[in-house]
């Protein structure tokens, strides 16, 4: 028992409950007073204050542990998509890094025969390891090497190179990718062109990371370097037909591109330097590493006059042979390769380099400048190259109806320029006019180019 029966009376703590029944009348049993003050001291020492301060805890411990895990999830969460998007990212890179390999459409290979593809150690025993021998030339893609095929075939090796100028460690990459776009372009350009007025791609290599591309080898260079190297003008860039007939072979070039190819292509860098020249100094148009393939399903308007439009990623070009209007507008049709094209013949014209400084003039001017006013006002023989003799007079007709021909297509509005086909066919009839030989095309209805004045030069077919 508890404790013992004792008189109600005597209990100073209380009795215990229930006690009565085991005691007689009138007694209990008391409880103690000792246990009493255990059990009651911790909840009298709390008190309402220190409870509550207790119950915030607990919930501050809670809301503590709930953020902690939340922030760890959506940590995980984070890093689970920046894995993800780096992962594509690097997929992106190594799509970018692989070259296309588009079949030769209608090559003499084959219809869709693939271009060749060369390894490192040939091109490498080709060009005696790359060698500064070898090297023909340079530019932003890289350098030109002249290679000869074990089978004694002689080839032009274009091969991506590091510059050698230092540059930032943000530039490389965007370097790296510039080279990148310009080899795929080229080759994927290249690739579906079977022309005698462009050169040929032979094949490519990829391997070990190289970026190379294998050409037909042009004997005579570039037009650029016939016309401005300080050497004495070679016999066909001696004549006035023969300039109009390198003019003739480079027009039908790129009038194949726009109207021909398929789909249709804007080359967007034609200059001088990139018209090559083979050892029976026939032209044909190269460097396709700016050029921009129309969309299958572009219409496609280069030959009746109709631009052909693409929206290219950025402004390509060189300074001089560069469409104003695409500059200005950055907007791409066939027609800023006819601007450029028009560069072209007034530099066949006056042998003037795209931007000199002229006698009359304190600073540089652009050709076109030079050339077209003299041009519109019926005096092109001040734009003449003096080092030619003075033309014949049906040289002399065909030159300025060349000369109004070459204004048309460097005017200010695009729309307004000749088609590629209209610049072929002219530059047919002022041939035939200087006596070179008969046409190739007959019964073409002719451009009438009124704005320039060429009425006294009439070319219009008469079968």
């Amino acid at each position: 028992m508890p404790g013992p029966c004792v008189p109600m009376s005597s209990c100073r703590c209380g009795v215990l409950p229930g006690s009565a029944n085991l005691c007689d009348a009138g007694r209990c049993i008391c409880v103690d007073c000792a246990f009493q003050l255990n059990v009651a001291a911790p909840n009298a020492s709390l008190g309402p204050g220190k409870s509550g301060r207790s119950t915030r805890s607990m919930w501050i411990a809670i809301a503590v542990a709930a953020s902690s895990l939340v922030f760890l999830v959506a940590l995980q969460i984070a890093l689970l998509l920046w894995c993800r998007r780096r992962k594509k990212g690097m997929d992106v890179a190594a799509g970018a890094q692989r070259p296309l390999m588009p079949p030769r459409i209608g090559s003499s290979k084959g219809p869709g025969s693939v271009v060749e593809h060369f390894t490192l150690d040939a091109l490498q025993a080709a060009t005696d390891g790359f060698s500064d021998d070898r090297r023909i030339g340079s530019g932003s893609f890289g350098s030109v090497y002249r290679g000869t095929l074990p089978s004694g075939r002689e080839v032009a090796i274009k091969r991506a190179e590091e510059s050698a100028k230092p540059s930032s460690s943000a530039a490389r990459p965007a370097r790296r990718r510039d080279r990148e776009t310009a080899f795929n372009s080229e080759l994927t350009a290249l690739a579906r062109v079977n022309h005698k007025n462009i050169v040929c791609l032979l094949g490519c290599c990829a391997d070990s990371g190289e970026r190379v591309l294998v050409y037909e080898f042009m004997a005579n260079g570039t037009l650029h370097d016939q016309l401005h190297s300080r050497t004495p003008l070679a016999p066909p860039v001696a004549s006035w037909r023969g300039r109009l007939t390198i003019a003739l072979d480079a027009a039908r070039g790129i009038e194949y591109m726009h109207v021909y190819a398929v789909p249709p292509i804007i080359h967007r860098d034609v200059k001088s330097a990139n018209i090559l020249l083979d050892d029976a100094w026939t032209a044909k148009i190269a460097d396709f590493g700016l050029s921009s393939v129309l969309d299958a399903g572009e219409p496609c308007g280069g030959g009746n006059g109709s631009p052909q439009e693409q929206q290219p990623l950025y402004t390509g070009g060189t300074v001089g042979y560069m469409d104003p209007e695409y500059y200005r507008l950055q907007h791409l049709t066939d027609k800023s390769d006819v601007y450029s094209f028009g560069v072209v013949l007034l530099e066949l014209m006056s042998g003037c380099r795209v931007v000199q400084r002229y006698a009359e003039s304190v600073t540089p001017k652009n050709v076109v400048e030079f050339a077209v006013p003299l041009i519109l006002a019926d005096d092109v023989a001040r734009v003449l190259d003096p080092r030619l003799p003075a033309p014949a007079p049906d040289e002399a007709e065909a030159l300025a109806y060349v000369g109004c021909l070459a204004a048309d297509c460097v005017g200010p509005v695009g729309c307004d320029r000749p088609s590629m086909t209209e610049v072929v066919d002219a530059l047919e009839h002022a041939l035939a006019a200087c006596g070179a030989g008969p046409l190739s095309r007959v019964g073409t209805a002719r451009r009438e180019l009124s704005r320039s004045g060429t009425g006294q030069f009439d070319l219009t077919d008469t079968d």
